[in-house]
Formats: C-alpha cells, sequence, structure tokens
C-alpha cells in the first residue's frame, strides 16, 4: 500500500504509474476524503483534549453544574464524530488498497506482449517429449484419481516422478542455502490482514485466485510469499541485522481464475503445487541489488539443471500491484518450440511493508518503512515439466541431470 503522503507530493506519477499497470484510479476523491479524515481528526483530538481536562477537574472534588455540562457536550460531539472518522479512515484505505506500487524508470510500458528479453542461455532443442503423456506412461502421475477426491487439476504424483520432485527440491535448498538463504517451513493458511498487505487484490472478482476457509478469516495460500511476508508484521527489523533473507517451501493453493486460454495441460496450471520460494526484508537503498541477487541465483539453478531459458524484464500491463520491477525466467520448451514461465522474481519496495507496518530501525535511530523482495527458486510442478521435456529419452527412460543424481541415489536416468 503506498503512504498516502506520498500520493499527496506525488499526485501525477501516481497516476500515470497506475495507468500504466491498468489501474483505474481517483486521485482527487482520494485527497478530498483524506482531508476530510484530517478535518475530522483535528477535531476529535480537540475534543479528547478538552475532555481531558474536564476529567482533571472531577477528579479534585464535586465538579460544576457547567462543568457536567461541558462532560455532556463533548461526549455528545464524540459520539457522533468518532464513527464518522472512522467510517472516512476505513474508506480512505480502502482505497489506497486499490492503488499499485510506482513502477521503476526501467519497466517497459505495455502489456504482456512487450516485455523485454534481457538475455538468453542454454541451446534450444528441436524436439522433445510432452511431459503428460510422457508421465503417463511411466504411471508416474494420476490425474483421474486426483479429480476423484479433490476435483479437477488436483493429482498425485508417484514413483519416479515424486522422487524427482523431492530431487528438485533437495537440489534447490542447497543452492539457495549457500548464498545465505535460512531455510523455513511456512502456515499454509493466511489472514485477510497478510492476504490484502501483500497486495493480492485483483482487478476483478472473477481474477480473485484464493481459497477461502468457510467461517474463518484465513485464506489458503498461493505461494509461500504471503506467510513470509507476514513474519515480521508490526515490529522493527535493526538495521545490523539485514537483510534478512529466507527460503520458504510450502504448498501452494491457486483456482488460477482468469488463466483460461493460457497454457493449461498437463502440470503447468494446477490447483496445488509445492514451491521453494526466496524472499528478502532489506534497506531500501539494497533493494536494487538484491533484485538482480535473487534473479543471479534463480539463472544459477537452472543452468545447472541444464536447461535452456531467457529473462524477460515484464511490462508494466503485465505487473500485479505490488511489483515495483519483476523479472521472469522462461525455459525453452522444445514441444511447444516456444519459451515457457518457469520462475519469476519481484521487487516490491515498501508497497507491502508499508501496509503490514515493517519497518528499520537505523542505527542512529531513526525509523522508516523497510523493503520486501521474492523470487522462485524451484516451482516443482513447472520445473518437472521442464526436465521431462528435456531430459526424456527415445528409449523411454529420464536420464537424470547431473546435479540431482546425490539426490537419487548416484542414478543416471530414471
Amino acid at each position: 500500500m503506498l503512504d498516502i503522503n506520498f500520493v499527496r507530493k506525488n499526485q501525477e506519477l501516481v497516476t500515470k504509474s497506475a495507468q500504466e499497470k491498468g489501474y483505474k484510479v481517483d486521485i482527487e476523491r482520494l485527497l478530498e476524503l483524506d482531508d476530510h479524515r484530517r478535518a475530522l481528526l483535528q477535531q476529535v483530538d480537540e475534543l479528547r483534549r478538552q475532555r481531558n481536562e474536564i476529567s482533571a477537574k472531577m477528579g479534585k472534588g464535586k465538579p460544576e453544574p457547567d462543568t457536567l455540562a461541558e462532560a455532556k457536550r463533548i461526549k455528545s460531539e464524540l459520539s457522533q464524530i468518532e464513527p464518522e472518522l472512522d467510517d472516512v479512515e476505513k474508506n480512505l484505505r480502502g482505497m489506497l488498497k486499490q492503488l499499485p506500487n510506482i513502477i521503476f524508470e526501467d519497466v517497459p510500458l505495455g502489456g504482456e506482449e512487450d516485455s523485454v528479453e534481457i538475455k538468453t542461455w542454454g541451446n534450444k532443442k528441436v524436439d522433445g517429449v510432452d511431459h503428460l503423456d510422457y508421465a503417463l506412461s511411466r504411471n508416474w502421475i494420476d490425474f483421474e484419481r486426483g479429480a476423484k477426491v479433490a476435483g479437477a487439476k488436483f493429482y498425485y504424483l508417484k514413483d519416479g516422478l515424486a522422487l524427482l520432485e523431492n530431487a528438485l527440491l533437495q537440489f534447490g535448498i542447497q543452492k539457495v542455502r549457500e548464498h545465505g538463504f535460512t531455510y523455513i517451513t511456512v502456515p499454509d493458511m493466511v489472514s485477510s490482514r497478510i492476504l490484502e498487505g501483500c497486495g493480492f487484490n485483483p482487478r476483478s472478482s472473477e481474477q480473485s485466485d484464493e481459497y477461502y476457509i468457510e467461517g474463518e478469516d484465513l485464506a489458503m495460500i498461493a505461494t509461500a510469499e504471503m506467510p513470509l511476508t507476514g513474519y515480521y508484521m508490526d515490529e522493527i527489523i535493526d538495521e545490523k541485522d539485514l537483510p534478512v533473507c529466507f527460503a520458504g517451501y510450502s504448498a501452494c493453493f491457486r483456482k488460477e481464475a482468469g488463466t483460461y486460454g493460457k497454457h493449461t495441460r498437463g502440470l503447468f496450471r494446477v490447483h496445488q503445487f509445492n514451491k521453494l520460494e526466496m524472499y528478502v526484508f532489506c534497506l531500501p537503498e539494497k533493494s536494487k541489488e538484491m533484485h538482480e541477487k535473487i534473479l543471479s541465483i534463480e539463472e544459477e539453478i537452472w543452468q545447472a539443471l541444464g536447461v535452456p531459458y531467457r529473462v524477460i524484464n515484464i511490462a508494466a500491463g503485465d505487473l500485479g500491484a505490488p511489483a515495483a520491477k519483476k523479472y521472469d525466467l522462461e525455459y525453452w520448451s522444445p514441444v511447444d518450440q516456444k519459451y515457457r514461465e518457469l520462475t519469476s522474481c519481484s521487487n516490491c519496495t515498501d508497497f507491502q511493508a508499508n501496509s503490514l507496518n515493517i519497518r528499520v530501525r537505523r542505527e542512529n535511530g531513526e525509523v522508516e518503512v523497510a523493503h520486501t523482495l521474492n523470487g522462485t527458486a524451484i516451482s516443482l510442478s513447472r520445473a518437472l515439466v521442464a526436465i521431462l521435456e528435456n531430459y526424456a529419452q527415445k528409449d523411454g527412460k529420464l536420464k537424470v541431470p547431473e546435479v540431482l543424481k546425490p539426490y537419487l541415489g548416484g542414478a543416471d536416468e530414471i
């Protein structure tokens, strides 16, 4: 969430950035509401000051009739103004939640097709096997029974594919720990405050991606980013302790609303999958540097796995509300002969931390809002797709990437 004072000082920038992201905003109405809030707050503060003075007088003995009348007047006025202030503050916060983060200057403008390729790695294969057909032929996956017990797009992984998923996870954990990330498991549910604080506000109700728990203020997480963001909610981190780098492992639950027409075959888009997520809390002046570090770790992982990829700088119209800038790493699909999304990493600057009151105390004692970043180490379902497409052999065996052999008993193939 953007700070209202920042919005007031940067009205043109906020409006332009929101428009580039595809959000409709009414800054004039927002600031009018804030003006009204400030006026009401001033009245309430003054009445509370008067009430305290009268309370002090009344504590010294029997109050005069005029004093009692004044106390009654103040109580009556507060009973009218305080609820109005609460209502205005609620509406103002609601409007602020609809404002997306400011984009960086080097973010391409336009929609999804305007994202810019900034680098490529590896040699593109010209042929490959369909991951779903291959996994079915090996009896490694069962969507039919998954649908029977939970509904469409749920599944069972078995034998070689389940072991491969575990190997990918163990490899991913090792890589991120080499870069100073602390491995952490997280709750699979979060409250609405965390959900909103992370900035997961869809442009429309049809795009809502979360599964909510009926009768509870809880939702199933779509990514470990959610509970990781809330880790330091309402806390102050000392400057000397930053950056804090977590690697959170969790199941992820997504309705995948609004994705019709996109690549949905097999494991590419499912309602539940496992993921290892990198997350960073850092000083504001360090977030751009940390963004590049997270991207470099993602690249290191996929270079080690030997899967060709490209990195793209995501265009403004395809950015979510929290991100000021986002990189996607897309693997080369020899089956589709095109690049497919594999990982992403975002710099959310102070957007999430401002919403959840996550601050840093400088060595000189000053307190300011921290910056947060997130990035996919390994999204296991999509990683399996990429490995199967690139490593399945004509004889039906699956060649094991060299770096995964230690986690599969040294096997060359499965």
